[in-house]
């Protein structure tokens, strides 16, 4: 990414020029402010202009109460007060950060194709983009990681797996994220005699706009798909493991029950505990059929166990697929148009489509955690419900 200004007027039409910054890294070069340029938004009828609004006003509109009733439902529900339920509430956070102060401007920015709110309003929108953005995309991260330990090292990391630990994640991810979006700021050359017609992020400084790709989207990528691996193997691993032998369990309990009263060495070499003293009695069946019914809800736990994990593994898939399908559009148009510069050349719709594409996942991530967690989701029934009564 190069020099974080507002353009004195509006770019050529070429790459990613007129386009909306979006959550990183737009790929305008700089700007002549002598050559005015086609905006192709100028062509588009007003009845569609006034679809797109609406889209993109009910895009923004759910992506905030979705991500607000996650925050509400972590903070009313005391079954919810673990560190991993922190961290989804703090993405929760980053992504209604993102809702409210990034997507309602981006409409107005995508659907006229000028800017009209000064250099000030603009600073801080593309600060405020790129910032909780790339907090988003990292939370992914220690999410992934939080899950990754609690997986590999379940009785050493049960210990130090506490809520000032997900504070000190949730507070390298904030720092991280502002590292990659502040270097702009300190080679701005703000043009405050010139009328602001673009709020783009520039691209004069290409080692910052590689720096910034890298760390906002490729490392946590390659990241998430390293972890997501050895998690899904891990969890593979803890299925085969579970999944009870129902030949030997059905072997197991005719053996039990049917033993006589008399037959207590064949009762205790199945059940080591059978107590001896009591083969006379007839006792050793009853203590037996208690043991089968231990052994059958154990066995019926290791079931339940299995089918959560394969459920988590298959949300982790689900995560990783939605994620890699919202930003790595954008982030390949981000890294590459800088590079080859007048040589690439798209329709700067689709810059504002991948765009909003990456803004998309701010939605789909509460949707995805909640709907695949069965405690978030009585939590969610008890909140509507309570919100419904009062």
């Amino acid at each position: 990414m190069g020099t974080l200004e507002a353009a004195c007027a509006p770019p050529p039409l070429s790459g990613a020029e007129a386009g909306p910054p979006h959550a990183n890294l737009s790929s305008a070069p700089p700007h002549n402010c002598s050559a005015p340029s086609h905006i192709y938004q100028d062509s588009i009828a007003l009845p569609w202009k006034v679809l797109l609004v609406v889209l993109l006003a009910l895009l923004t509109l759910a992506t905030m109460l979705s991500n607000a009733f996650v925050i509400t439902t972590v903070y009313r529900t005391r079954k919810l007060h673990t560190p991993a339920n922190y961290l989804i509430a703090s993405l929760a956070v980053t992504d209604l950060l993102v809702s409210i102060l990034v997507m309602p401007i981006s409409t107005m920015y995508t659907v006229t194709g000028r800017w009209t709110l000064g250099q000030a309003l603009c600073d801080f929108w593309l600060s405020s983009d790129i910032t909780c953005c790339t907090a988003s995309i990292m939370h992914l991260c220690v999410i992934a990681l939080d899950r990754y330990w609690a997986i590999t090292d379940a009785v050493g990391y049960s210990a130090r797996r506490t809520p000032r630990r997900a504070a000190g994640m949730i507070a390298l991810v904030w720092v991280l994220s502002i590292c990659i979006s502040l270097p702009p700021f300190f080679w701005r050359q703000a043009k405050a005699e010139a009328e602001v017609l673009d709020c783009l992020v520039n691209t004069d400084h290409v080692l910052y706009t590689v720096y910034s790709t890298l760390g906002a989207f490729y490392l946590p990528t390659l990241l998430l798909i390293a972890l997501y691996g050895r998690i899904y193997v891990e969890a593979r691993s803890r299925i085969l493991k579970q999944s009870p032998n129902r030949t030997g369990k059905r072997l197991t309990r005719a053996q039990l029950i049917t033993d006589s009263p008399g037959s207590s060495s064949s009762a205790t070499s199945v059940n080591s505990r059978a107590p001896e003293g009591s083969c006379d009695s007839g006792s050793p069946v009853y203590v037996n059929q208690v043991k089968v019914r231990v052994s059958d809800a154990l066995l019926e736990k290791k079931k339940l166990m299995a089918a959560r994990e394969r459920k988590a593994t298959k949300t982790l898939g689900v995560i990783l697929g939605a994620f890699i399908v919202c930003w790595l559009p954008f982030f390949i148009i981000s890294l590459v148009m800088p590079i080859c510069k007048d040589a690439c050349w798209f329709h700067t719709a689709i810059f504002d489509f991948f765009t909003w594409l990456g803004y998309l996942n701010s939605l789909i991530n509460p949707l995805i955690y909640t709907m695949s967690n069965e405690d978030f989701k009585q939590a969610f029934h008890k909140l509507i419900h309570f919100k419904c009564t009062t």
